[in-house]
């Protein structure tokens, strides 16, 4: 049909503008094919404009090699046919190509690099694995003076968002002396992209106050951020604003708005509006799946789904990650399997999003075997696949699997601000200081300190690895900080029995004007809890339930009765429970218990335990915990039978086990432990240290070891405990004078902790224990916690 237009035209042969429309209008790569043929017949095969634009066109329709034999055959290029071949290849996945014939241009050639160029070979390069050429590009294109030209500025904008070097993208921004739609909306969609959604939000109001025109990408750029923040108010305000400017029946707009009420809860108004629409499309049909089942509305999510596929729609992979119950795992197994079968079936399994998703519903029903099998079997791992995984090792406590996963990880992508958040909570939970810090290292060096999730996770690495006060100096540091950021803070200093460090930074975030949560409360109860604040404890929770109107959940009233407890207010505290008005847990029950083991009383803890092993029979820590209450009342036939129990049951004690890093390496004893290489050495010590010990004045606590044996053999039990070990290995391991870090996997006992504070004082170090219940700092024969633990 070309071939006849060309044939018949009124006009000259050799007219360009003829060729030109004739390439416009093409349509496909045949008779793309036949239009150059009858150019080179009309004589204009070196025809600068004619080349130029079927080169664009040959670029459009992916015949990329085909285009770039044209340009190779064109005797003296100019820089326009350079921009486009640039564009071209940097469209058709040949960002490689794109630089090379950049790096051509600039050495090879008189021409000088304009704005377009530099746009092209930006873009270009944020496809490459490193951000190094992109910067070099930036660098030159500074030099040429167009650095922050409009349409440069806009590429390297998007370039650093795309290396999540935000602070980066920022600079550039504020440089810009002009600044257009497009260029505020690529700082509203970077800001998205790396998870900063408070900064998405801020820089779409000084979008507004300072009157730049919004379009519909604007505002469908930004209301993702309002919905991860599950700022309602936000959204409804950026609502207004659409119907003002007349975006209300735009699709993506009205699809935005059916995420942000779905993620805040409003499921009712987000099916309303999805019901506005006269004919919803697939991505509208998928953000009201994803958000009946955000919101636990699995079967209405599954009732759409079915009916998507009744009425012929094939869904995408967008459609079944919101099918995957990631946000209400529990009890929805069977249907993980079978929309892994229906996945696996469309083949779309392998599909990046499917699999982490999958990957991440595995995990948070702590089927990890299943979610490692699937993460195993994806050919492309993600970013976020390698995060799902990591972080559904460190939610299941597997932390030995995490931590070495990372650093496979490390060799592949690079992290963001999800893999060191979740990253930095194994070393929390491991107590791994050295990895942390290697982390934070890791963290300065890709320049993702600015993220307020990855500060907060700093912190909290640091308080519950015993570094209070590095803690402490980066919260100050920190620039922008939320709720989670104040309770992590709250949460430390209780940790580490700073109560009133806990109620004092309390009453700056209420100044701050930051609002309370229930981690908030709990944590400020914990704090009170553990450094003996009996009426600041109790003023907490009169004020958390009478003032601010929280439900109390069974972790604060368990606080509450282990304030009183610990106090030695044991009727307070039953009375407490008598006047619950919901029914008291285990937590309650354990933590009256645990005072009960403290103060002696035996009567009370018959009444605490008998209650204990009705609503949770099968824990046996209450069991251990009683009968060491009745062999410290010297009552040895009550603990022996509490333990022939424990035997008959076949219920199993969590072993006791100690870790301690010496370098970057951890060492893990337990009682009694002679597997270690250095074991010989170990003992010397430790027997070394029992002989200074005792002419110090220190006697075996041996109440709760077993009463059967000698009092001679008690003692051997108790020297050979696992923090015991992990100190003196400590000792042989580290220079005079360094401070020791041990972590205990339980409660420390009593002749323990004893025995650390006469070894703080003979050897002159400071010792840091973290048990299960908090922080305690030895020094000089002295214990932060002041024996109340």
């Amino acid at each position: 049909m070309i071939c006849r237009n060309i044939a018949t035209a009124s006009c000259a042969p050799r007219d360009r503008n003829f060729f030109l429309d004739v390439l416009n209008k093409a349509t496909s790569l045949p008779q793309l094919s036949q239009a150059h043929a009858q150019i080179i017949l009309h004589g204009l095969h070196h025809d600068l404009p004619t080349l130029t634009k079927l080169t664009h066109k040959l670029s459009d329709f992916k015949a990329i090699h085909h285009a770039r034999q044209l340009f190779l055959s064109t005797p003296k290029p100019d820089l326009f046919l350079f921009n486009v071949l640039i564009k071209g290849l940097a469209n058709n996945d040949s960002p490689q190509s794109a630089v090379s014939l950049y790096t051509h241009l600039r050495t090879r050639t008189h021409l000088k690099p304009d704005k377009y160029t530099y746009a092209f070979v930006v873009s270009a390069a944020s496809d490459f694995d490193s951000e190094r050429f992109g910067i070099l590009v930036h660098a030159n294109a500074i030099v040429d003076g167009l650095g922050f030209n409009l349409f440069v500025g806009s590429a390297v904008v998007d370039f650093y968002f795309k290396f999540a070097r935000v602070e980066m993208a920022r600079r550039v921004f504020d440089l810009m002396h002009v600044r257009d739609t497009v260029l505020w909306n690529t700082m509203v969609s970077g800001f998205v992209r790396n998870c900063c959604f408070g900064d998405s939000i801020g820089v779409f109001r000084d979008m507004v106050k300072e009157g730049v025109e919004l379009d519909s990408t604007t505002v469908a750029t930004v209301l993702p951020a309002a919905a991860e923040l599950q700022e309602l108010g936000v959204g409804m305000g950026i609502q207004c604003l659409v119907l003002k400017i007349g975006f209300d029946c735009d699709a993506f707009v009205i699809t935005g708005l059916i995420s942000l009420y779905s993620k805040c809860g409003e499921i009712d108004i987000a099916r309303w509006l999805f019901e506005q629409i006269d004919q919803p499309d697939l991505i509208a049909h998928n953000a009201v799946i994803s958000g009946y089942t955000c919101n636990g509305e699995t079967e209405s999510s599954v009732r759409l789904f079915t009916e998507l596929l009744s009425s012929g729609w094939k869904p995408n992979s967008s459609t079944l990650v919101g099918l995957i119950p990631v946000f209400s795992p529990f009890g929805h197994l069977q249907l993980a399997f079978c929309i892994h079968g229906f996945c696996a079936k469309s083949g779309v399994v392998s599909h990046g999003s499917v699999s982490t998703a999958l990957t991440t519903v595995y995990s948070r029903l702590n089927e990890i075997e299943s979610a490692r099998q699937l993460f195993d079997e994806t050919p492309e791992r993600s970013l976020a696949s390698w995060n799902a995984m990591i972080s559904g090792y460190t939610q299941n406590g597997l932390t030995e699997m995490a931590i070495p996963l990372f650093r496979e990880m490390m060799f592949e992508v690079k992290p963001n601000p999800v893999t060191v958040t979740s990253i930095l909570s194994a070393c929390a939970q491991l107590g791994a200081l050295s990895l942390g810090r290697w982390v934070h290292d890791l963290i300065k060096y890709e320049n993702l300190e600015s993220n307020i999730y990855v500060s907060t996770a700093l912190i909290d690495m640091y308080a519950k690895c015993g570094s209070i006060v590095e803690a402490r100096r980066l919260f100050d540091l920190m620039n922008e900080k939320n709720v989670v950021t104040w309770n992590a803070m709250i949460s430390g200093y209780g940790l580490h029995g700073h109560g009133n460090e806990a109620l004092k930074l309390y009453n700056e975030m209420m100044h701050s004007g930051f609002p309370s949560n229930g981690v908030t409360f709990l944590s400020l109860l914990y704090a009170c809890s553990h450094a003996g604040l009996v009426k600041e404890g109790t003023e907490i929770f009169h004020f958390m339930v009478h003032d601010y109107k929280f439900q109390p959940l069974p972790e604060h009233y368990a606080c509450m009765v282990d304030i009183l407890g610990r106090a030695g207010q044991l009727n307070k505290a039953l009375k407490f429970i008598e006047k619950m008005p919901v029914e008291p847990g285990p937590a309650v029950w354990g933590a009256l218990l645990g005072a009960c083991m403290i103060h002696k009383d035996t009567s009370l803890a018959r009444v605490a335990s008998e209650r204990l092993f009705e609503v949770d029979p099968e824990n046996v820590g209450y069991h251990v915990l009683l009968s060491n209450i009745y062999s410290a009342d010297r009552n040895f036939l009550k603990a022996a039978s509490v333990r022939q129990l424990v035997k008959k049951r076949k219920l199993t004690k969590t072993p006791g086990c100690t870790l301690i890093e010496v370098g970057e390496t951890p060492h893990v004893f337990s009682s009694g432990d002679r597997s270690h290489p250095q074991a010989t050495a170990i003992y010397k010590m430790l027997d070394k240290l029992t002989e200074k010990m005792r002419e110090a004045g220190f006697q075996s606590q041996t109440v709760t070891a077993l009463h059967d044996v000698e009092e001679e053999e008690k003692e051997l039990m108790v020297k050979v405990h696992s923090e015991k070990l992990a100190i003196a290995f400590g000792l042989i391991s580290t220079e005079p004078g360094t401070e020791i870090r041990i972590i205990k996997n339980l409660r420390v006992c009593l002749d323990c902790h004893n025995a650390t504070k006469f070894i703080s004082k003979i050897t002159e170090r400071v010792i840091v224990v973290r048990d299960a219940n908090r922080f305690h700092h030895f020094k000089d024969g002295i214990c932060s916690c002041g024996d109340f633990w």
